[in-house]
């Protein structure tokens, strides 16, 4: 029996040792013929059964020793088939080896063994690859097999197909051969590992490569666009050393392979030695690039390498830990990426990045634990979110600057050396960072990972005396008493004049401390910390003027936290446009950055408010940007630091998207001469704003040209800034068109949600968008079955632009009588994000109208 009864797993009568496993894929029918061969280990002599995880196979024979199965029982709701036995079949011996022959579907759900769809850009002909997408639980789709992560075993895999298409799979070729008339591929076996990472690939495909590395590190794309992983080789290779030496283990397969995939439901998926990526974040062409995307193919690929090690080497024991895979490599790809480009200054950037998405989604009654239970196959692809990722790295991040990444580091090294090719639970990486630092880490940080939330810390000033209180944080501002039963351990990390007191824990509900000076105090030090801080409006107002006693983590901090804390209502919204009105001469892009995003959530959860209120927040925006853009300019030099190309692209961005005038009339001509002919009329890196711009000008014109950039862009990142911006034209008849192109094949699967994602940025494209979703609501329950995550988003992006609760009422009746079961989170997470906005609305809209008046903004 399982340790866990209510997990629902396979039964332990025996477990695999060796996988020999043949596929050929065929590209008419879109089937794919196997054979799968199973070395077991008998658990139970006594037993007649095997049973494994099997989903849309056609079996055909099952065998063990010659022996025949004499009936298979398929459920195709816990997805496994029962092989069953003549008694005493497995009586005889210690291991047994079952042979089962079967047919699957090479799907367009980009799940298991599936088919992505591209266009040959040297002939226009449609093509596909046949290409592997397995975690969380797909490989039963491939082949029959004991899909648990902690059901570890070595594979030796066989591909079979026309002699022109390339194989690869996550080890190195042992040989090839040509037989009646079709290619054999046979690869080594591979170490110890889990289901979820094997990955095979059958496609028409060149590559680069970088011989910088010990062994062959390669980057392959579909003919014509291979030498665009160029960057992400170079990357690779270096990348392979800088761990290695970190963590002081070699990275033991004999050769690392990226594969850029058409069409690809995640960003990138970390199989051993057979990485692959969406196309967008893989190859790149750095001339054309904008920053963003530039740091974002680095960010990727270091995330994926780092898995490697963490996930792949050493796995999570069983699913709950997924945040120790991804929480993990998040952090340790912005680990790396300082090491390699100090330049990017990503830890100050992290706090306006994965800090904030993982506070935006922990404040929601309905968000989790980082370690959840997880008892169904169904519940884990819910929990690949902003807690795993973005709380787990912050969380990382936070154990890093307590230990000192030095030591953290080291903890991390003695880890993966004590379970490396065998799995490992949250409780094995808290012990190794015990013994590395000499700290209770594990009673620290087990609150952290396994109660929902985090708290807000409220600051009260009695003359020299400060006292600090802790509750627990919901952005709709109601939290019941059994909700805030739990402490945090919280590094206050006290700044004041004197400097940082990394001394002061509050681990209790309340503390009190005295400070000398009190001219100057800011908690949260450099923002490490997991929690929001709430001043008194009078220490607001003093910290607004504060700005040069504070780093740029400070700054962003601060800025965040006030707007945070205007959506919950612990402090007025007056506080925060107040804040950021003061600090017009900001010089870092990220606290830029911080600003105006802050300032987005505003305008968004206004969406439905009068149009003369939304102007006034656009003049509000201008005054705020206009005239640092207009000094800093839209020109940009090969010579130019990374810090201020980023500065002069957020500036340009926020102008033109609140509609100034001078920056408007430049983007249409730069639009102008670049559809005319002259492909150097836009700087790459505001292209997307310049597009943008173009959009809600709204001109039918320009959105035949911006679809026409579309279907012949000059780079991907093109590609998708022109369709996301089809979204952002405001005409009825136009967004019509757009959506038309969602189900038409226009758009590929994997890229639904980035028209969707722009039709959102305006009050007509919300009401559109929920209409469309509605009526089309069971071809997209059927598109993107509820098993992937796909599902979750485009249902996320169709209804939280919505503002009121009369929207929450008439999504709630909408699925009354559906099933939800594989986005019932997405759903729950959707309504708390609009009644938090409708309670904002409510609470302050007076406010806001009276700031603007009182400020001038209304014309």
């Amino acid at each position: 029996m399982s340790s866990q009864p209510d997990r629902i797993i396979l039964p332990q009568n025996v477990s695999p040792l060796h996988y020999k496993l043949q596929l050929e894929p065929y590209f008419d029918t879109f089937k794919f013929d196997g054979t799968v061969s199973i070395d077991l280990k008998v658990n139970d002599k006594e037993s007649d059964f095997v049973e494994l995880n099997t989903f849309e196979l056609d079996i055909h024979e099952a065998k063990i020793n010659d022996v025949k199965s004499l009936e298979t029982v398929t459920d195709e709701e816990n997805q496994t088939s029962r092989f069953k036995f003549p008694a005493g079949t497995l009586k005889d011996s210690d291991n047994v080896t079952i042979d089962i022959k079967f047919t699957g579907i090479l799907n367009d759900t980009m799940a298991g063994f599936y088919r992505a769809k591209y266009i040959d850009n040297a002939t226009g002909e449609t093509k596909y690859m046949a290409t592997t997408q397995m975690e969380p639980t797909d490989a039963r789709r491939a082949f029959p097999c004991f899909d648990e992560p902690n059901l570890k075993a070595s594979f030796e895999i066989t591909l079979v197909s026309d002699p022109k298409l390339t194989h690869l799979s996550n080890m190195d070729v042992k040989k090839e051969e040509i037989f009646d008339g079709k290619k054999f591929t046979y690869f080594n076996p591979t170490p110890k590992m889990s289901t979820y990472l094997v990955a095979f690939i059958v496609a028409e495909l060149e590559y680069v490569e970088c011989k910088d590395f010990r062994i062959p590190v390669r980057v392959y794309a579909t003919p014509g666009s291979e030498h665009l992983g160029q960057y992400a080789a170079n990357l690779t290779a270096k990348t392979l050393s800088f761990f290695e030496k970190a963590f002081g283990i070699e990275y033991p397969l004999p050769k690392m392979d990226s594969v850029a995939v058409h069409e690809f439901s995640a960003g990138a998926m970390e199989n051993w030695g057979l990485v692959t990526y969406r196309v967008v974040d893989l190859l790149l062409d750095e001339k054309n690039a904008s920053l963003e995307r530039i740091k974002r193919v680095a960010e990727v690929v270091q995330h994926e390498l780092a898995h490697q090690w963490f996930g792949n080497l050493v796995t999570m024991d069983w699913w709950e830990g997924l945040w120790l895979n991804e929480g993990f490599a998040t952090w340790m790809s912005w680990y790396a990426c300082n090491q390699f480009q100090p330049e990017w200054k990503v830890w100050e950037q992290y706090v306006a990045d994965d800090l904030q998405s993982a506070l935006g989604l922990d404040s929601l009654r309905s968000s989790h634990p980082i370690e959840v239970p997880v008892k169904r196959a169904d519940e884990i692809n819910q929990i690949f979110d902003h807690i795993s990722y973005a709380k787990g790295s912050s969380l990382l991040r936070m154990i890093s600057q307590w230990l000192g990444e030095d030591v953290f580091v080291k903890g991390v090294s003695q880890y993966l050396n004590k379970f490396k090719f065998g799995n490992a639970k949250t409780e094995d990486l808290w012990d190794a960072l015990s013994e590395a630092s000499g700290k209770d880490v594990r009673n620290v940080m087990d609150i952290w990972t396994k109660k929902v939330g985090f708290p807000i810390v409220s600051v009260t000033e009695d003359g020299h005396k400060i006292t600090f209180k802790q509750n627990r944080y919901l952005n709709t501002a109601d939290v019941k008493p059994e909700e805030d039963k739990t402490l945090y351990p919280v590094f206050l990390s006290l700044k004041t004049n004197s400097g940082v007191d990394h001394s002061l824990t509050l681990d209790e509900r309340e503390l009190t401390v005295t400070v000398e000076d009190v001219d100057f105090i800011k908690t949260n030090a450099n923002q490490a910390g997991i929690y929001v801080t709430s001043y008194s409006d009078d220490r607001w107002t003093t910290l607004s003027k504060q700005s040069d006693l504070l780093t740029v983590e400070d700054r962003t901090g601060l800025v965040a936290d006030c707007k945070t804390l205007s959506l919950s209502g612990y402090t007025s919204t007056k506080n925060f446009l107040q804040l950021i009105s003061q600090w017009k001469n900001e010089d870092s892009f990220v606290v830029w950055e911080q600003m105006i995003n802050s300032l987005g959530s505003l305008k968004a959860a206004w969406a439905f408010e009068p149009k003369e209120t939304l102007e006034a927040l656009d003049e509000f925006t201008r005054q705020l940007v206009s005239e640092k853009t207009h000094s800093l300019g839209w020109e940009f030099s090969e010579n130019e630091s990374y810090a201020s190309q980023r500065l002069k692209v957020e500036m340009f961005s926020s102008s033109a998207a609140a509609k100034d005038p001078v920056v408007v009339k430049a983007a249409l001509k730069m639009f102008e001469k670049y559809t005319s002919g002259d492909s150097n009329a836009i700087p790459p890196l505001i292209k997307s704003s310049v597009f943008g711009t173009v959009a809600r000008d709204g001109n039918a014109k320009n959105y035949e040209k911006l679809f026409a950039i579309y279907k012949n862009p000059s780079s991907s990142d093109e590609k998708l800034s022109a369709l996301r911006c089809l979204g952002r034209f405001e005409d009825p008849a136009l967004m019509k068109r757009t959506l038309g192109y969602l189900f038409d094949g226009t758009v590929l699967n994997q890229d639904i949600y980035i028209p969707m994602g722009g039709m959102r940025g305006h009050k007509e494209g919300i009401k559109t968008l929920w209409a469309w979703t509605k009526e089309n609501w069971d071809a997209l329950h059927k598109k993107f079955p509820p098993s992937l995550t796909m599902l979750g988003s485009i249902l996320t992006v169709a209804t939280s632009g919505f503002t009121s609760r009369q929207a929450i009422d008439e999504i709630e009746d909408f699925f009354k009588d559906k099933s939800t079961k594989g986005f019932d989170q997405s759903l729950a997470q959707t309504l708390d994000t609009i009644t938090s906005k409708a309670n904002w609305v409510d609470r302050d809209r007076e406010v806001v109208v009276k700031f603007l008046k009182e400020h001038n903004y209304y014309k």
